[in-house]
């Protein structure tokens, strides 16, 4: 896992380890990125399925209730099958144009 600060987002980049392994990370090192926004990096993965993303559900509607944005970077699965509650992009420009919007939404109080 490799956690990179860029502003007020933490970007986490998973390269090796499954995914069980990457939220049980996150989970443990939640507190130090809690009050920025958090993208998940899963590009370097060869297959994403719709239940590793699932795996992210709970930390994202955890997240995303503190008023932060929570976007998973993969182009291995189609986001159209993905839960509503969690947001999935195909690259980190996409990613960051979502916690844009987020941003702006949550400053006229949406």
């Amino acid at each position: 896992m490799i956690l990179d600060q860029d502003g007020n987002t933490s970007i986490i980049t998973q390269e090796k380890a499954t995914i069980i392994e990457l939220v049980k990370k996150i989970e443990a090192l939640y507190p130090k990125f809690q009050k920025h926004n958090i993208i998940v990096q899963l590009s370097s993965l060869e297959k994403v399925g719709l239940q590793d993303i699932i795996e992210f559900l709970r930390l994202s509607n955890t997240h995303r209730a503190s008023k932060h944005s929570f976007v998973i970077v993969t182009n291995t699965i189609n986001a159209n099958e993905t839960p509503d509650e969690i947001v999935v992009v195909p690259t980190l420009k996409e990613a960051y144009d979502i916690i844009e919007m987020d941003e702006m939404e949550r400053d006229l109080g949406f």
